[in-house]
């Protein structure tokens, strides 16, 4: 059976040429969705490169076993977290690999499936599902049923970034006593009513929608441990590349970079240092690079996408 997992690979030239990949490179794909930037990947690396592809969505595994067909026995496919990536890697026999690529985010299949319940409509219609892993006990809805209104109101403010958080959190928690599970048009509604994300260029819902999805599969948790797993796998001289595609996920890798090629990570009150901190990557991209005029108009969902790229260096990580 062909499994309808449809998704552009965004970057792809530039993520291409900053790999640098050489004919038997070992590459890990965190986040290998339909295998667009796998068979890149394992294009620029044969006859006998490897490519170790992770993904949390069961679609896009076997999505990307039939795309990558061509390159059979130079593959593996595993439904993980790439937060565990260096682990992966070490479990197939690759204790050091020449380089990462994570393109985070949600693919197009994922957002064109109503029953995802990764967007919804101005009606309001669709699932509050939101998991990357349909495996997973918690949706959307689950979190909306039993999170404390505190809760709700920090991810509304630091996942989605919005003002009227509290006033948000205090609607879903009076809506809930009323109705015995939250649906999407329930929440579209509360939105509108209490006014939360007006004025945004797009729709009000949208910010509310991505902190739930943030929340739902700890999206900014994953980063962070994916990429200290990165710089334990790679080999020194191994690249790191990081497609993000809302300013949390790249402040995040910003930050992440910028620490880990400072030599010392004490605050700047402490005199002396006392971190025996060592430089672990070396930042290439001083400014992210993004998507051209053609390819936003061809692709529309890239244009906020932001490739940084880091160097790994001889140092250990911890």
């Amino acid at each position: 059976m062909t499994i309808r997992f449809q998704h552009d690979p965004v970057l792809l030239e530039e993520t291409a040429s900053r790999l640098e990949l050489q004919p038997g490179a070992v590459v890990v794909d965190g986040t290998v969705g339909g295998g667009g930037h796998a068979a890149m990947i394992l294009e620029q690396t044969g006859p006998d490169g490897v490519l170790i592809g992770l993904d949390l969505d069961p679609a896009a595994l076997e999505a990307a076993e039939q795309r990558l067909e061509p390159f059979r026995g130079r593959f593996e496919l595993e439904h993980a977290s790439f937060r565990i990536l260096d682990r992966i890697a070490l479990a197939s026999g690759h204790p050091q690999v020449d380089a990462v690529l994570l393109d985070l985010g949600v693919s197009s299949f994922q957002l064109d499936e109503p029953e995802r319940g990764f967007r919804f409509s101005d009606e309001g219609t669709g699932a509050l599902d939101m998991r990357m892993n349909p495996q997973q006990q918690a949706s959307a809805r689950d979190l909306l049923a039993q999170a404390p209104v505190a809760q709700l109101e920090t991810w509304f403010r630091e996942y989605g970034e919005l003002r009227g958080a509290r006033r948000l959190a205090r609607a879903i928690a009076t809506e809930r006593e009323r109705t015995q599970a939250l649906d999407c048009a329930d929440l579209v509604r509360l939105v509108r009513e209490t006014g939360v994300g007006r004025g945004r260029r797009h729709h009000p819902a949208t910010r509310v929608f991505q902190a739930i999805r943030i929340a739902v599969n700890d999206e900014l948790g994953a980063l962070r441990e994916g990429l200290a797993a990165a710089e334990r796998a790679l080999r020194p001289g191994g690249r790191l590349v990081v497609i993000a595609y809302h300013s949390l996920e790249d402040r995040i890798v910003k930050h992440h970079f910028r620490e880990a090629a400072r030599a010392c990570s004490c605050a700047p009150e402490v005199p002396i240092c006392i971190c025996d901190g060592v430089v672990t990557l070396r930042v290439i991209t001083r400014k992210p690079v993004t998507p051209d005029f053609s390819e936003i108009e061809a692709n529309p969902r890239a244009r906020s996408a932001r490739l940084r790229v880091a160097l790994r260096t001889e140092a250990e990580a911890a």
